[in-house]
């Protein structure tokens, strides 16, 4: 069964290329959610003006690949810790955020986020600022077309991600 997950990491680019090369994803694409204004332009994104954040949609094979396994990979490509930037991108369209579409998935956001910040957190990270919250009434906007899969049409584009280098904790560990 096909499921949708959304996530912000800082640039969408390496983000949605970090997901489609995941097993068990079907589909990626690119877009703006969590902002005040209907269908931004990127150029409207980047002014900060219009509260959205960079964003992947992610559709996935739920049998194939889990949403816990979607959060792994989330939580540890970017600094979670970062308020609105990753690296040199600043502002808040680059903000850490999950958008949730059940309430499993709220409530895996929130158990997967309390346990990396446990595991981070004796690297001398502070706490975890994603932005976590369900995607009901939030609207995901597609970016322009040129976004889309960016780092295929450009594989050696700007991938910015600045991850904290600490690994997911094994499901022995969590447990």
């Amino acid at each position: 069964m096909n499921e949708s997950a959304y996530f912000a990491t800082g640039c969408f680019w390496g983000a949605e290329r970090r997901f489609w090369q995941l097993d068990g994803v079907v589909q990626t694409s690119v877009g703006y959610m969590g902002g005040t204004r209907p269908s931004p332009s990127y150029e409207q994104v980047c002014t900060g003006t219009t509260g959205h954040a960079e964003c992947v949609k992610v559709e996935f094979d739920s049998a194939k690949i889990s949403y816990h396994r979607l959060l792994e990979e989330f939580w540890t490509m970017h600094d979670p810790t970062s308020l609105n930037r990753q690296g040199g991108d600043i502002g808040t369209q680059y903000r850490s955020a999950i958008f949730t579409t059940t309430p499993q998935q709220l409530k895996e956001a929130l158990t997967t986020r309390d346990i990396y910040e446990k595991a981070i957190s004796h690297s001398g990270y502070g706490s975890i600022v994603t932005q976590i919250e369900p995607s009901e009434g939030i609207t995901y906007f597609l970016a322009e077309e040129y976004h889309q899969k960016y780092l295929l049409k450009n594989p050696h584009g700007y991938d910015c991600h600045s991850s904290t280098g600490i690994a997911f904790p094994s499901q022995e560990l969590t447990q």
